[in-house]
C-alpha cells in the first residue's frame, strides 16, 4: 500500500513539473522573446488578421499566398524587438529587417505600415513618441536596404495595443516591438 502511494505521489509531481516546463517561454538574457529561424517568436505570438487587400492568407489548397501578410509572418518574420526605452536596432532585429527588405524588394507593388509599440511603463504621450521612434528606425533601415520610402508608412500605438497583457519583464519585452503589416 505504501509503495502504491509513493508511486502515485511521484507520478503526480512528475506531471506537475512537466506541465510547468511545457508552458515556459524562451527568452534571452535581456528578457526579449527568442525568435526562431522561421521568424516567429517562441512566445506564440503571430500576427495577421487573415486579410490582405481583400485576399485571404492562404490559397485554396491551404498554401500561404506569396506576398501576403501570412507569407511575411511565416517565411520572413513580421516583428522586431527593442530594449527598454530604446529605439536602436539590435543585431537580431537587423537580421529580420534584412530578410524583410529582400522580401519587400521581391514584391515591389506592396505597401506596408510599420507599427511602433511600447510596454505599459511610462506615460501615454511618452510611449506614443517612443513607438514612433521605433517605427521610424525600422523604416529608415528598410530604406537604406533599397526599399522605396513611398511604400512605407509608420504609425505608433505606444502602449495602447499590447501583444501580451501582464506587468512583468517577459510581457514587457514582447510589447517593445515594431510590427510590419502588409496594406
Amino acid at each position: 500500500m505504501q509503495t502504491t502511494s509513493l508511486l502515485t505521489r511521484t507520478l503526480m509531481l512528475g506531471l506537475i513539473a512537466l506541465t510547468f516546463t511545457a508552458c515556459s517561454k524562451k527568452e534571452d538574457e535581456m528578457g526579449a522573446p527568442v525568435v526562431t529561424n522561421d521568424g516567429m517568436n517562441q512566445g506564440g505570438l503571430t500576427s495577421g488578421d487573415g486579410m490582405m487587400n481583400g485576399q485571404g492568407m492562404t490559397g485554396v489548397d491551404g498554401q500561404v499566398v506569396p506576398g501576403s501578410q501570412q507569407d511575411l509572418v511565416v517565411n520572413v518574420g513580421d516583428r522586431v524587438f527593442f530594449g527598454y526605452d530604446r529605439f536602436d536596432l539590435a543585431p537580431e532585429a537587423l537580421a529580420t529587417l534584412n530578410k524583410q527588405a529582400e522580401w519587400l524588394n521581391r514584391y515591389p507593388n506592396l505597401n506596408i505600415t510599420i507599427e511602433g509599440h511600447a510596454d505599459e511603463r511610462g506615460t501615454r504621450e511618452y510611449n506614443i513618441a517612443l513607438g514612433d521612434r521605433r517605427a521610424t528606425s525600422v523604416k529608415n533601415y528598410l530604406v537604406s536596404m533599397g526599399v522605396s520610402s513611398s511604400r512605407l508608412n509608420t504609425i505608433s500605438y505606444g502602449k495602447e495595443q499590447p501583444a501580451v497583457v501582464g506587468a512583468n519583464p517577459a510581457g514587457w519585452a514582447q510589447n517593445r516591438r515594431a510590427v510590419t503589416r502588409v496594406e
